[in-house]
């Protein structure tokens, strides 16, 4: 496994992230900890969770996947300084339930995430999404108190804008305070807009680590959907809007760049993320042993800039 700095930090993560969304939802907690296990073995060290996860599966009331990655430590007897541990705060928790980043909720809320995950520090807390009800210096001076309180070694962020995160970061470097050092975009080949038009350009010039969400499309650019198949899939009715004729020719030209490297639409996915050196780490998310393998061989797959190229041509915006 190949290992990278997060952005300014220092830290050092692997290539590729393991999401844990799926833990408690589409993969129960043995199968979780059979594909954790998998994933440090293999090498990987960076974890992303979040406190809502997954909130929205029937009898899951959110903080499950965090349960499971701190029972899983545990039990696995895995030095706590071996792992990097991400989780994200914002979305609606608790009994009853609130939601949001104030100041208050945030500090009660890290609270109830540490004792989830059986840890004394965060190594990246996130904020899961921007607060309009909540000035941004309000939210970055909580934050700023848990890095100092030793609680959290590094902040970031997740689904913010171009303006949005300019903005986070002008008012920390005007006040003295820790600012966000990684984005968790939004981002894979059928979804790029997002990202590139301005983001990438703020991170790059920052120093800004950038996690993606999402590599796959949603499963979408694993091949597993195509015009003629239907899959099954919990995400199937997200996916469905990159059924498109410029998608499915995408597809193709992904099968040939696989099979000349004897390798999976699924790793071209990835490894066309890993050859932009804006990127820190893509988060992979696994309901198996097999699909992990799936994502783990694209550490091993080195695309020609020719290729890179194709694909940037294939999957550019019409507009």
């Amino acid at each position: 496994m190949n290992y990278r700095k997060l952005g300014s930090t220092g830290i050092e993560v692997s290539a590729l992230c393991l999401g844990t969304m799926q833990f408690g939802w589409t993969a129960d907690e043995a199968t979780s900890f059979e594909i954790l296990s998998a994933g440090y073995e293999a090498g990987i060290n960076f974890f992303d969770t979040a406190d809502i996860y997954s909130r929205w599966a029937d009898g899951n009331p959110g903080g499950i996947s965090e349960e499971i990655i701190g029972r899983w430590w545990k039990q696995a007897q895995i030095p706590r300084e071996n792992l990097i541990i991400a989780t994200k705060v914002r979305g609606m928790m608790g009994d009853p339930p609130t939601e949001g980043l104030s100041r208050e909720r945030i500090l009660n809320m890290i609270e109830n995430s540490l004792q989830r995950l059986q840890i004394e520090y965060i190594d990246l807390y996130q904020t899961h999404w921007p607060d309009d009800r909540v000035e941004i210096e309000e939210t970055l001076r909580a934050l700023d108190d848990l890095v100092k309180a030793g609680k959290v070694r590094a902040i970031g962020c997740s689904n913010y804008s171009g303006t949005q995160l300019l903005e986070a970061l002008e008012v920390s470097e005007k006040f003295g305070l820790a600012r966000f050092e990684t984005l968790q975009p939004h981002y894979n080949l059928v979804h790029r807009d997002e990202y590139e038009s301005e983001l990438a350009a703020i991170c790059r010039e920052k120093n800004i680590g950038v996690i993606p969400y999402s590599p796959l499309a949603a499963g979408f650019l694993t091949g597993k959907y195509r015009q003629d198949k239907k899959a099954t899939s919990a995400r199937a009715e997200g996916v469905a809007q990159y059924f498109t004729d410029k998608s499915w020719r995408l597809l193709e030209q992904m099968d040939d760049i696989s099979a000349a490297h004897n390798a999976t639409v699924t790793q071209v996915a990835l490894a066309w993320q890993l050859a932009d050196p804006t990127i820190s780490s893509p988060i992979i998310g696994a309901n198996s042993i097999s699909q992990l393998n799936d994502s783990l061989g694209a550490v091993e797959l080195t695309l020609s800039n020719e290729e890179v190229n194709y694909l940037n041509e294939l999957s550019a915006n019409e507009n």
